[in-house]
């Protein structure tokens, strides 16, 4: 009963950051499913995707309210995204992790430090012309990213962030609602049904982490709608810096 609470107020905490910052998550997540239960790596991801399903949909409550989202936009980035979903889940069991975790968290911090020196950067909406080149470009980024989640997982929804704002000229809030639909949501409740083909996922575990995951995303999702997009971009900042260091280590 104590490692359940403990894990609830885990997932809580980790949740509101996450929904706050579209990601991250899954770094503290993650590592507390392992350290208080005694189970297989793969395992617990299966059993922190089932969770992170909740976070999006937690978020997605609060962000239909206030956000017009583009549907076409979203099913295209299902269509891109999802095999790679699957994909990712796949390998996650033949492929060694502790290097791949490196090599992201490498990735996630030069995306905080990208953020950091490029001084207006997702405060505001920028139009960007989409070419045929640039639409190409983005479905091969997408379903590398979605390959990532499948496998991976912690960390994937702040580099759907920063893409969105670098490819589409979102804002720091219009792209983590997106993230939170598509990723958060979508991506991870494909990866959870493909994870639960490969493993037995831990079912005593899932009610504090879904209660924690829902609750933390949608207060998550309503401190960022109360926010400037300079205060998010801040916390976005910390948090993946936070998230790559935790990886590398």
């Amino acid at each position: 009963m104590l490692d359940h609470v403990l894990l609830f107020i885990v997932s809580l905490i980790s949740n509101i950051f996450s929904a706050f910052s579209g990601g991250g998550a899954g770094v503290i997540q993650l590592p507390a499913i392992l350290l208080l239960y005694e189970m297989p790596f793969i395992s617990a991801l299966a059993s922190h995707k089932v969770a992170t399903v909740a976070l999006g949909v937690g978020a997605t409550l609060k962000y239909f309210r206030k956000i017009h989202f583009k549907r076409q936009f979203i099913i295209e980035c299902l269509i891109y995204g999802l095999p790679g979903v699957v994909a990712g889940a796949s390998i996650i069991s033949v492929v060694n992790d502790s290097v791949a975790r490196v090599l992201l968290g490498a990735l996630i911090i030069m995306i905080a430090l990208y953020s950091f020196f490029s001084k207006s950067f997702g405060e505001q909406k920028a139009e960007i012309r989409q070419s045929i080149f640039r639409k190409i470009i983005a479905s091969i980024t997408i379903t590398f990213i979605a390959i990532l989640n499948g496998s991976l997982s912690a960390g994937t929804g702040l580099i759907f962030t920063v893409f969105l704002i670098i490819f589409y000229g979102m804002d720091y809030k219009m792209a983590i609602a997106y993230t939170l639909i598509i990723v958060g949501f979508f991506y991870n409740l494909f990866g959870a049904i493909a994870l639960g083909l490969f493993t037995q996922i831990n079912t005593s575990i899932l009610i504090p982490l879904i209660l924690g995951s829902l609750l933390g995303g949608y207060l998550g999702a309503k401190f960022s709608l109360s926010k400037d997009n300079k205060t998010i971009k801040i916390i976005y900042q910390l948090v993946t810096i936070i998230v790559g260091v935790s990886l590398i280590l």
